[in-house]
């Protein structure tokens, strides 16, 4: 830093900084604080440089408070002069170490009324000081220089800036201590030509001897023996030093979950320097853990869950975690309320889970750990179908560095179906009551699978910047031992934006498709040509509170309706008699859409492409406990491939609050879904001309009044040959607002 940017940096040590007790309504308060002239930096930038603030709402849900000057919804910004005279210095200093040093500042103060100002910055940036060079040297070796000089933060060309600099200089320390180098240092030398306006920037490398790892000592473990810490590190006595090495080590200490701390010690002071040793220092938690937790969500009314954790199981760091988890409770005692979102009837029938997950933390490497999970479930999937299923999941996981991690797994599960006769009939043409028995039977599942994640997010629960990236392939065949065959991927990415007035930009975008293949129990697929048929599980749904959220849950995409067969053959409420004869229903050219809607049971059915994703705007309200969210979802779920249309999608706006919990944010959302006018295939039971010959009086239909008539009820399903239209009134309508409670972030 040159003899200017010190003597400015002094001056604002020695400053003394004013009390919050010096800002007071006493004072004028500052309406507007403006940048004129900036042309390089944004005013937000500048405005962050400096401590006098300007009066502001508080947050953006506030802005009609504001607009009518409520004081609780405005932050007050009141004008110190001794502040004031310091951030003209700061305004210069951080011009200066951004390589303008020409650079004046003049402000003036304009009085609105009199206890309110408006405070204007004009600058002249004038011409900034430009690297015209930019050299590396100690290192003579030409492919090594390249390496060190490679994606550096600052190029030629470029303004001096010295705070980049600064980073160079601690970036080319760190790449040449993961080579061997414990002792590197890096030297930053700068020769300014103010009448060229340029600047030769040279980086004097001192490199030190080529050092290994010395003798590693560990201790603080009591339960976690030795060699499990020392296998975990990956670091032995010999191997060339690396500062990026240690950093691994550690960070694979943390993940075992059992230590509070861990910590990986250097001794650079030992002699000779070429040898560094280690010390391993840790210090346990609890062994054991038991959680027992509960909530209340819209879509799973409450719910119940508990966990025995064993985090140093038979020894070795291993993992041992035995769960259950309830849920729909109460769903039948208050469906009409608050649980109204959990399903009826036989969906709305307790679901639950138990199981055990083992986790082995080193295999071959502490880059690779393997799982393994056994569970029982019984799990409905609302309006589509319930799934009883004895399950076991088999994944090696390998971490690639920067939060990324590839994993392999197999995944096989033994699972009955009920409840699926709409869905397979609808969905795959296979009407056949025996054939249904065959699919809803239990058959195996068993999916083999590849996953590459990575996480770049600064936070886990909010994240505030970076992004994750999800992509998933499966393949279940006769080779992987499994009745139904397909291939199946998915592709998810979220990225996070933190703005102005601790304010985050967020954004979603998950795509997936489905290649469903013959299931090999059927007749039709002994023969060749039979149905493509996908186990509902491994359908794509959509529409929820972590989906789009101006539909219920898996109301969106492709969908049927399902009617009683005495709502179409007799008189219903003001009518004298049926809407279809039974001839009209045997030969499936039955219209139903005289029928009032409350007749109608629909259900979705999912479909092989998805599309999805959202725009969020998150936002403070009352900090730091509760904060808003503007958002927008859009998505479709298509049947095939050959109906996708972009034009298909559907648009959602909506509103929410969360408020800030432990274990995530208690998240409730509002949003408005748009008018629906499609047409959709209407199920019912098929009909038959009663036979005397084969059939008892007794098979005959009844009717309302006692009175039989001669036909007879099929096992079979029929499929309508008109379909419902279904269409919402015009013009906005309270019925189309779709409440969400849940907890944690939508993505």
């Amino acid at each position: 830093m040159t003899r200017l940017a010190l003597l400015l940096a002094l001056v604002l040590l020695f400053l003394p900084t004013p009390s919050a007790e010096a800002q007071t309504p006493n004072r004028p308060e500052i309406i507007s604080l403006d940048f004129e002239g900036n042309e390089s930096f944004a005013t937000r930038m500048l405005r962050n440089a400096i401590v006098t603030r300007q009066s502001e709402c508080r947050s953006f849900v506030l802005q009609p408070f504001c607009f009518a000057g409520a004081g609780f919804a405005i932050d007050r910004g009141y004008l110190n002069p001794r502040v004031f005279e310091q951030d003209f210095i700061r305004v210069q200093l951080y011009y200066y170490l951004r390589g303008f040093r020409e650079t004046q500042v003049d402000t003036t103060i304009e009085r609105v009324e009199e206890t309110r100002v408006r405070i204007t910055y004009r600058i002249d940036e004038g011409r900034p000081v430009l690297i015209s060079s930019l050299d590396l040297v100690g290192i003579d070796d030409e492919s090594e220089r390249s390496l060190l000089l490679s994606a550096l933060p600052v190029e030629e060309g470029e303004p001096l800036n010295l705070r980049r600099l600064d980073v160079v200089r601690d970036t080319l320390t760190q790449r040449m201590r993961n080579r061997g180098y414990a002792q590197a240092d890096v030297l930053r030398n700068i020769d300014i030509d103010l009448d060229a306006y340029e600047a030769r920037v040279e980086f004097d490398v001192f490199t030190g001897p080529h050092a290994r790892f010395g003798p590693i000592e560990v201790v603080g473990n009591q339960q976690v023996s030795e060699a499990v810490v020392r296998r975990m590190i990956g670091l032995r006595e010999g191997d060339q030093y690396s500062q990026e090495r240690i950093f691994e080590g550690q960070r694979s200490l943390y993940n075992l979950d059992i230590f509070r701390h861990a910590a990986i010690v250097q001794d650079l002071e030992h002699s000779p320097d070429s040898v560094v040793p280690l010390r391993v220092q840790v210090n346990e938690g609890n062994t054991h853990r038991v959680r027992l937790g509960g909530g209340w969500t819209s879509a799973e009314c409450f719910i119940s869950e508990g966990r025995w954790v064993s985090r140093n199981f038979q020894g070795g760091a291993r993992r041992l975690v035995v769960r259950s988890r309830f849920s729909n409770l109460g769903v039948s005692q208050l469906e009409d309320s608050v649980c109204g979102g959990a399903g009826t009837g036989e969906y709305g029938e307790v679901n639950w889970s138990v199981g055990a997950d083992f986790t082995q933390p080193w295999i071959f490497s502490p880059r690779n750990t393997f799982t393994a999970s056994i569970y029982a479930e019984r799990q409905s999937l609302q309006d589509v179908f319930i799934r009883q299923a004895l399950g076991l999941n088999l994944a090696l996981s390998r971490s690639l560095g920067g939060g990324t991690v590839g994993t392999l797994s197999y995944r096989p599960q033994l699972a009955r179906l009920d409840a699926a006769e709409v869905f397979f009939c609808t969905t795959f043409l296979v009407c056949d009551p025996r054939e249904i028995d065959i699919l809803q039977a239990s058959n195996r599942l068993s999916p083999v699978g590849i996953t590459y994640s990575r996480d770049r997010t600064d936070q886990a629960f909010s994240p505030r910047g970076g992004y994750t990236l999800v992509a998933d392939f499966e393949h279940a065949s006769q080779v992987t031992a499994s009745h139904f065959d397909y291939e199946r991927a998915v592709l998810e990415g979220t990225v996070f934006q933190s703005l102005p007035g601790d304010v985050v930009l967020a954004g979603k975008l998950r795509a997936g498709w489905l290649n469903p293949r013959e299931f090999r129990g059927l007749a039709a697929a002994e023969e060749g040509g039979g149905p493509r048929v996908a186990h509902p599980q491994k359908r794509f749904y959509a529409g929820g509170a972590n989906s789009i959220r101006g539909y219920a849950e898996n109301q969106l995409g492709p969908q049927v309706v399902s009617v009683e067969l005495s709502g179409l053959l007799f008189p219903v409420g003001d009518r004298t008699e049926g809407v279809c004869t039974p001839e009209e229903v045997a030969t499936l050219t039955c219209d139903p859409s005289a029928l009032e809607g409350s007749r109608f049971f629909s259900r979705p059915t999912g479909g092989s492409n998805l599309l999805e994703g959202s725009v969020e705007l998150r936002f403070p309200v009352f900090q730091p406990l509760v904060g808003g969210a503007a958002f927008i979802d859009f998505g479709q779920v298509w049947d095939t491939s050959s109906d996708t249309s972009v034009a298909d999608l559907r648009f959602t706006p909506g509103i929410g609050l969360r408020y800030s919990t432990p274990i995530g944010p208690v998240r409730v959302d509002v949003a408005y879904r748009p008018r629906r006018s499609e047409s959709v295939p209407v199920v019912t039971s098929g009909l038959r001309p009663f036979d005397p010959d084969r059939d008892r009086s007794g098979d005959r239909i009844v009717g309302p009044g006692g009175e039989p008539i001669d036909w007879v009820r099929l096992d079979e399903l029929a499929l309508l040959g008109p379909r419902l239209r279904v269409e919402d009134d015009d013009g906005f309508s309270w019925q189309r607002l779709q409440l969400h409670f849940s907890i944690g972030q939508a993505f």
